[in-house]
């Protein structure tokens, strides 16, 4: 009974993700898992109801441009499937101060904030001081930043920078 459980869920899952995939040739940066599970888990609704980050349950998900995502009850799954766009993390659910120096690394979920209404999290507390000292500053550039990083790395094996490395747009290196 628990393996039709699983079967069922992973078809449904599917089954939203390519109802919800993006229009066909726009490229997409999407912070996931192999899985396709995004923000490692968490309700992205949670930020915004709870004010803090709070892990999703595999029963409640729900896809959206070819991710997953988790939620903590069958409200948060509503509130995501009316307005989607609203909930999804900025730049891909990639570290916003990253994306503001043109480059793409990891998050952690724990390191968040709501800026202008969308939810942008960070890779590190360092990344987070950085942010914080210019954040409309910081916002501004990483939106002018991420078309450009979505271009060059959508469909990528690994689109993660490294730490130290120069970013892939020629302006910003």
């Amino acid at each position: 009974m628990k393996k039709l459980f699983s079967l069922l869920a992973l078809a449904f899952t599917l089954a939203l993700s390519v109802s919800a995939a993006a229009p066909i040739g726009q490229k997409l940066l999407i912070n996931k898992n192999r899985e396709g599970l995004a923000l490692q888990g968490y309700d992205p609704v949670a930020y915004f109801t709870d004010n803090k980050p709070v892990k999703g349950e595999a029963r409640f998900i729900a896809g959206y441009e070819g991710a997953t995502y988790r939620f903590t009850s069958e409200a948060h799954r509503e509130l995501f499937n009316k307005n989607p766009a609203m909930y999804v993390p900025a730049f891909g659910g990639y570290c916003g101060y990253a994306a503001s120096i043109g480059k793409v690394r990891p998050v952690t979920p724990t390191l968040w904030s709501v800026v202008e209404g969308r939810l942008i999290l960070q890779h590190s507390k360092g990344a987070v001081e950085l942010w914080v000292k210019d954040v409309l500053g910081n916002k501004a550039r990483a939106e002018k930043y991420w078309p450009r990083l979505v271009e060059a790395k959508a469909g990528g094996k690994d689109p993660v920078d490294s730490l130290f490395g120069a970013s892939v747009l020629p302006d910003v290196r």
